[in-house]
């Protein structure tokens, strides 16, 4: 075996252990699933009902858009942002258990330490959003929810996959750098509740953007954002969509997305490689 098989099945090993990991212990817990997919889907089926009544399509919206079209890829993200928290608060238990204390005197890449942990909330968070889009239509048959004109084709189903698989390493990179210097489980909470839930709020997905003011601006200065509308524009690929419509389009959302994908990543590798007292607990 030459040196660079060698490296390179030094750097691949813990990334694949960690990974599976995710996923062993997610399928010993199975209150997670509920925990992220059926919340949402409560969400989606409650708030959809109640405020059909006054929703007003966008633009870029076909005029029979219901509320519950329209809010159905933002609860997809929501399920993926959801899956990223009970991913990435395992950080904090780690450290209390003395689990992360032993991976970090590891001799392993850095790198490989948070590719394993993202690697394996990505692949639980795509499982989910994808269980939700392919029940979400079938709820509309059931009368649980209206009709949509969205329909699920081959080539749509792949984009969806990799646009949710972007997606889920974005939030889970984010969900990782917030987790790790925290103590406390009651702190992720805390940041959770003052930062993430605004961020989804105001990406479009709850409500539609606003043509001016303050709000409007704060929706387009959100990463987030980006990700919902290239979401939307995937949903619907083949569709003709007016010049100026106000959504993003799906060449800018795959930019934004994937630069704030590397931001996270970057300081994910960048505070596990910081020393600190923690660490040493």
């Amino acid at each position: 075996m030459t040196i660079e098989s060698r490296s390179r099945i030094a750097f691949l090993l813990p990334v694949w252990t960690l990974t599976a990991r995710e996923l062993v212990r997610f399928f010993r817990q199975r209150t997670r699933l509920i925990g992220a997919l059926g919340q949402p889907m409560l969400f989606w089926i409650l708030f959809g009902a109640g405020l059909h009544g006054s929703f007003h399509p966008p633009v870029w919206a076909s005029g029979s858009m219901s509320y519950q079209e329209y809010f159905f890829p933002g609860v997809a993200v929501l399920i993926v942002m959801f899956t990223a928290i009970f991913s990435t608060i395992s950080i904090i238990e780690d450290r209390r258990e003395g689990f992360l204390q032993g991976v970090l005197v590891a001799p392993i890449p850095r790198l490989s330490i948070v590719l394993g942990k993202l690697c394996g909330g990505t692949l639980l968070a795509v499982i989910q959003a994808g269980l939700f889009l392919l029940i979400g239509p079938l709820l509309a048959v059931v009368g649980l929810a209206p009709p949509m004109d969205w329909s699920l084709t081959l080539g749509g189903a792949a984009a969806g996959v990799a646009w949710l698989t972007l997606l889920a390493f974005t939030l889970t990179a984010l969900g990782y750098v917030i987790a790790w210097p925290l103590d406390s489980t009651q702190g992720f909470h805390a940041v959770m509740s003052l930062f993430l839930m605004p961020m989804w709020l105001l990406s479009g997905a709850f409500f539609p953007d606003g043509e001016r003011g303050w709000l409007s601006i704060v929706i387009k200065a959100n990463p987030l954002t980006y990700g919902v509308a290239g979401l939307r524009r995937v949903m619907y690929l083949g569709t003709v969509f007016e010049p100026g419509d106000g959504l993003p389009s799906l060449g800018l959302s795959v930019a934004v997305t994937c630069l704030f994908c590397g931001v996270c990543i970057g300081l994910a590798v960048w505070v596990t490689g910081r020393r600190s007292s923690k660490d040493a607990r």
